[in-house]
């Protein structure tokens, strides 16, 4: 990469983070060169100068750039074997430790398939245990930065392709076909509150979680960052609360300190008491 090719990034970016509202400043340097390539290719631009007409020229290209930059790749009861953990070993403790008043997070919820079964398999740890009131006490906040995918979220409808991981009882259960889709059912929903929120420049929510998931979120911003997140996660949860990351990502900075390994294969770790 020349001098040349470094100011035009610089200058690129700068701009994106104005323009877009995106603290492009988090991520990490590959990964954001990497999606910004997906677009210049797309426009046929072979600089980020050129790209950046691209910008002035084309309105909606604004609208398919922030896409790129915060795409999630999701679907019902993604990687089986954490969901099993949970239900298996985890999850029906801390329901029944809290008599069903967990409060959870899926932070960086995407198009709402996180949220979703977390609140599917509660209410079916609920009915398996013999206390359904547990499954109308648990309260699930869905964030994201990306606005459609939270509209998808709020709709809570999605192609039957997006549960091809999910045992059937999800569907079965707690999901109404309409057409070629399923609809996630009213009970379901409500337990679930989708709102926007960047977790690189936005205050968290103020609350106490039992249950927090960040899977394959802050794998892609730069090391400082990763570590204030933790640090904040770690902060967020109540005493033996439990934080999920994805299977590629490690645990960071001061929040090792607070924060102990449940499950090495499925990055569980557990808040002490």
């Amino acid at each position: 990469m020349t001098a040349d090719d470094d100011e035009g990034f610089k200058a690129l970016t700068d701009r994106i983070s104005r323009g877009a509202g995106l603290t492009l400043d988090a991520y990490k340097d590959k990964c954001l060169r990497r999606r910004l390539l997906v677009r210049m290719r797309a426009c046929g631009a072979h600089t980020y100068a050129q790209y950046a007409a691209v910008l002035d020229e084309r309105p909606g290209e604004w609208e398919k750039l922030q896409d790129a930059l915060t795409i999630n790749v999701t679907r019902f009861y993604r990687n089986p074997e954490t969901w099993n953990r949970l239900r298996d070993g985890l999850l029906p403790g801390l329901l029944e430790a809290r008599q069903g008043r967990l409060r959870a997070w899926s932070a960086g919820c995407s198009s709402g398939e996180e949220p979703y079964s977390l609140a599917m398999l509660c209410c079916d740890i609920a009915a398996t245990e013999g206390q359904p009131a547990w499954a109308q006490r648990v309260r699930i906040a869905a964030t994201d930065i990306d606005r459609e995918s939270l509209a998808r979220a709020a709709a809570a409808r999605y192609p039957r392709a997006s549960f091809v991981e999910a045992p059937d009882w999800m569907t079965e259960r707690y999901c109404e076909a309409v057409g070629d889709a399923w609809q996630v059912r009213a009970s379901v929903r409500r337990l679930v509150t989708v709102q926007r929120l960047d977790l690189t420049r936005d205050t968290f929510p103020a609350s106490t979680y039992d249950l927090i998931f960040c899977r394959n979120v802050v794998i892609y911003f730069d090391r400082p960052t990763q570590e204030r997140l933790f640090a904040q996660f770690a902060d967020a949860l109540s005493p033996g609360g439990l934080l999920v990351l994805g299977k590629v990502e490690t645990l960071l900075g001061p929040a090792r300190e607070c924060l102990t390994l449940v499950d090495a294969r499925e990055r569980i770790f557990r808040r002490a008491a």
